[in-house]
């Protein structure tokens, strides 16, 4: 089990040696062996699959961009399966800060709008809110930022 009161600030990148799958609209839209997760105190980890996990013409460029002052410029993309969009579901940074080179053009995706997020076999439960997009899994316990009145600490 891990705390993730324990987690650091500012954030780690660790790898993942669990399979990562996700499911939407009904098809299997990307799975690896060959993740990275971050971590930061009080988030789910977010996980980060390269693009090769993705399966051809499911990423498809979408619309902004935000900055982590940590990770830096985050690009976004929607995903499209089965004649069917969630926008702006999955994010990637083209060019990340130096700490985490890693995860260049490796892909984020938000849980709540796809069919099923699985980590090692676990079903996953999106992290609460719509700004964090962290995975919530049973090996995770403490409070986790992004529910109403938790922004701020």
């Amino acid at each position: 089990m891990e705390n993730v009161e324990d987690y650091p600030r500012p954030p780690a990148l660790e790898r993942v040696d669990d399979t990562i799958r996700i499911v939407f609209a009904g098809q299997t839209v990307a799975e690896t062996d060959q993740a990275y997760r971050v971590i930061e105190t009080f988030h789910a980890p977010t996980y980060y699959l390269p693009m090769a996990a993705y399966a051809e013409g499911v990423l498809q460029p979408g619309e902004g961009s935000s900055l982590c002052e940590w990770k830096g410029q985050a690009s976004y993309f929607d995903i499209v399966a089965n004649g069917q969009r969630a926008s702006r579901a999955a994010w990637c940074y083209l060019r990340p800060t130096p700490d985490f080179a890693p995860i260049r053009g490796f892909f984020a995706v938000y849980a709540e709008p796809m069919d099923a997020c699985f980590v090692g076999g676990e079903r996953v439960t999106p992290q609460p809110g719509n700004f964090y997009g962290g995975w919530v899994t049973s090996r995770i316990t403490g409070p986790v930022k992004g529910a109403p009145g938790t922004t701020d600490w």
